[in-house]
């Protein structure tokens, strides 16, 4: 469930930085009762933005696919990277 605090719980800065690395997950802060900040620790900010680069590459990927564009063999791509980088 996503944790919801009003701005003046930003004062105890130990407090919302121990919240985000303990839940792991955005803390959700709101000025005046409405939605206002995202705070999240640099991990989880670092996770999600890896989710949301995975999910634009397989959408290119299905949108390649949908085209009809060539597609690459994945045995011949990882033996390229196998002999540029395994020696």
């Amino acid at each position: 469930m996503p944790e919801i605090r009003p701005i003046k719980d930003l004062r105890n800065t130990t407090e919302i930085s121990k919240l985000c690395y303990e839940s792991k997950e955005p803390i959700y802060i709101t000025k005046n009762g409405y939605g206002h900040l995202v705070v999240m620790s640099m991990e989880t900010y670092e996770e999600k933005l890896a989710k949301a680069e995975l999910y634009e590459k397989l959408a290119e990927a299905e949108n390649q696919i949908k085209n009809g564009e060539k597609l690459l063999d994945a045995e011949d791509v990882f033996k390229s990277l196998r002999d540029r980088y395994v020696k």
